[in-house]
């Protein structure tokens, strides 16, 4: 049973983000509710994406909204990911790393796989946001976040942003 009133932003380096997530073994009311308190976090931090790492759970699942809004929020449950396509950089955040923003290189192109909150299987081709979202969202439950991603100089950069965030641990 997860607490859900104790479920907070976590922020690098904590050890939440650092692991791969456990799968989600059944939706549930209490699932359910880990859903509307990620989507509170996501919106009060202004984010498009969050991941339960994220909100100090290691399961797999996540949820999305590029619009930023409440009604637009998808959740993607158990999720499996086949990048396809070309690669592109572009700068990316995210709510677990604050004050970094950083270009990051991800595959321009996905497939997505995974259970919404009703039990039903999805899949849907991404492009675009969409699909760096995706990608962004997966490498969290599997334990990686844009700190393992940035390039040396990128890390030599933001170290002192970096330095301050493992100081709070």
């Amino acid at each position: 049973m997860i607490d859900v009133e104790k479920c907070r932003i976590t922020h690098y380096p904590a050890e939440v983000l650092a692991g791969r997530a456990k799968p989600v073994e059944k939706i549930d009311d209490n699932i359910r509710q880990l859903v509307q308190k990620m989507t509170d976090i996501m919106l009060e931090n202004k984010g498009v994406g969050l991941a339960a790492p994220q909100a100090g759970v290691p399961l797999r699942m996540f949820i999305i909204s590029l619009a930023g809004k409440r009604e637009n929020v998808k959740v993607y449950i158990n999720p499996a990911i086949v990048p396809a396509g070309e690669f592109d950089t572009i700068e990316e955040g995210c709510l677990s790393v604050p004050g970094v923003h950083t270009k990051i290189r991800r595959y321009k192109k996905c497939t997505v796989t995974a259970t919404d909150l009703d039990g039903n299987k999805f899949t849907e081709e991404a492009e675009g946001l969409y699909a760096r979202a995706l990608q962004h969202e997966f490498d969290h439950i599997e334990g990686t976040t844009i700190v393992n991603r940035m390039s040396q100089v990128a890390k030599i950069a933001h170290r002192r942003q970096l330095k301050k965030l493992e100081e709070q641990k």
